[in-house]
């Protein structure tokens, strides 16, 4: 049987066998229609009455999948398949949960056995993603490249082929393949952004008129908010700031509309760390494990703080491996809540706070298990630079106490500001107000100080302004923090060949210089939201 015939087959039992029960009808519809609770409610009665019948798993699957408990929906999945579920849809889902849930070699897995019975580009550009995420840049290439081939003006396969143009450097490709996209869709405001985002002034007055046009006409908020983004840095490299900052404002204004994200819930965890890890915890932290393994490094910092460029110079080390942002942490921490939310409420410091030791010594050989995939020899040290982990330094050092730890802060105004005019995506919801973001670079010193308080050598730090004026000694300090001797190869990073896949690319590729720094100041007069939520931090 064919392959497409072979699917329709699936597909065609699949269809028959949930309308051989009606109730699962009338759930699959709650779903669709976003009513999870009454799907949920009636796949239960369902279940009741017909005991493992594998369709209801697998729509339990879909509906925990929905809620984001991932931990569940891949437990109901798994249960379906083993039920003797042969949809390839049920597969397909299960790869993807395992892909959210950044289980990486699992997902990758999965989706190379799907690809030999499913036909379309979706599978495939799912495995590209994943190799991306991996550091697997020629082989993600390689699929890029074929789905261009096969769908030349799609405008979003163009946009993944010119990100992973643009993250191995080669930039002129990488433009060009942008503007296929614009071509192709010129409301598609994602492309647009990745035009304006790259470090050179690419945008042409026309491209701003056409803009404009899209504007005009766009009524889907996904191409909205990042064409005023777009807009925003075109017109600020024209010099037209108060143009500029209006459009940053309404892009941020939707944004933040949309997300609504709530500052106080950072700030009452910073509040619970300061008052549950004192000196005692962070003293009383298990050494053991085995002591041969790479040893990680994580570079902590708010975004947009220098830690790209930190990183690139660490990089050049030969006892050092940089891996770029992992996203493990965050996932195993995510995974260990709902977990835990299962037995009772809990909040994240609480649940490392009551974790035993054997869980966070499988955390912490999870994690090492996920990293090591990143590496290309077998380094003294990595360093892991996903920026948001400092929310997560207990956890860490929870479940990895020989990790090491490197703070970099930027000014205040100037990072802020360069969070704001960024368009990020849901990981860095607070960067979408001025007060928002204010109010997170206030906890994040509200940590690092406390940090530094109770376990004065755990954390080295690093001021952006300092290490690109003399970065010698800067970079020494850093190096012995590591008990690591000097290489003036940490000069000479703008050479490296790496791969980098952060908004930073071209930066960390030229010798150093002094071009963000003030960024804020043409703004001044509109920033006054974020100067009151900062308060003495804006003129430190």
């Amino acid at each position: 049987m064919s392959r497409p015939a072979f699917e329709r087959s699936l597909a065609t039992t699949m269809a028959s066998g949930v309308a051989a029960y009606p109730r699962l009808s009338e759930a699959e519809k709650a779903l669709t229609d976003g009513r999870l609770d009454a799907a949920s409610a009636m796949v239960i009665r369902h279940l009741r009455e017909n005991k493992n019948e594998p369709r209801g798993f697998a729509l339990l699957g879909s509906i925990a999948f929905k809620t984001g408990a991932l931990v569940q929906a891949e437990q109901f999945l798994r249960r379906a398949i083993a039920l003797g579920s042969r949809s390839l849809e049920v597969q397909r889902e299960l790869a993807s949960v395992l892909h959210h849930q950044e289980r990486l070699a699992d997902a990758l897995s999965a989706f190379s056995v799907l690809q030999q019975h499913m036909t379309g580009p979706e599978i495939r550009s799912a495995k590209a993603l994943i190799l991306d995420k991996l550091g697997r840049g020629p082989e993600a290439l390689r699929e890029h490249e074929e789905l261009v081939t096969q769908n030349p003006n799609h405008p979003r396969m163009l946009m993944a082929y010119g990100n992973g143009l643009r993250w191995a450097g080669r930039n002129d490709e990488a433009i060009e393949t942008f503007r296929r996209a614009v071509a192709s869709d010129p409301e598609y405001g994602d492309a647009w952004w990745a035009l304006a985002n790259i470090k050179a002034k690419v945008l042409t007055d026309e491209d701003i008129a056409t803009m404009k046009a899209s504007l005009e006409i766009a009524i889907d908020e996904r191409n909205i908010i990042p064409l005023h983004f777009a807009l925003g840095r075109g017109l600020h490299d024209r010099h037209l700031y108060e143009d500029a900052f209006t459009h940053y404002e309404t892009a941020n204004r939707l944004r933040n509309e949309t997300i609504k994200y709530k500052p106080e819930d950072l700030s009452a965890e910073v509040d619970q760390v300061m008052t549950l890890f004192d000196s005692d915890f962070f003293s009383q932290a298990d050494q053991r494990g085995p002591t041969n393994d790479p040893t990680p490094v994580f570079l902590i910092s708010m975004p947009r703080a220098g830690s790209t460029l930190l990183e690139q110079m660490l990089d050049q080390h030969p006892d050092i491996e940089a891996v770029g942002e992992l996203p493990y942490v965050r996932a195993i921490l995510r995974s260990a809540l709902e977990i835990h939310t299962q037995r009772k409420p809990t909040t994240v410091p609480q649940l490392v706070r009551e974790m035993n030791p054997q869980e966070a010594r499988t955390y912490g050989q999870d994690y090492m298990h996920r990293a090591s995939l990143h590496w290309k020899t077998r380094p003294r040290y990595f360093v892991d630079k996903m920026p948001m982990n400092w929310t997560e330094v207990p956890f860490i050092r929870r479940i990895l106490p020989r990790a090491r730890f490197i703070g970099i802060r930027r000014n205040a105004m100037d990072c802020c500001f360069s969070n704001y005019i960024h368009y990020f995506s849901r990981a860095h919801s607070s960067s979408f107000s001025l007060r928002g973001i204010g109010r997170a670079y206030v906890d994040y010193v509200r940590m690092m100080d406390h940090l530094s308080a109770v376990a004065p050598e755990l954390i080295h730090n690093v001021r952006y302004e300092e290490l690109i004026v003399e970065p010698e000694p800067i970079l020494r300090k850093a190096l012995d923090h590591l008990s690591l001797g000097w290489d003036p190869a940490l000069l000479r990073f703008y050479e490296s060949k790496r791969i980098v896949r952060t908004p930073s690319v071209e930066q960390v590729h030229r010798p150093l210089n002094r071009s963000g720094i003030g960024t804020w100041k043409p703004y001044e007069q509109w920033l006054g939201p974020l100067k009151e939520a900062l308060g003495p931090l804006a003129e430190a």
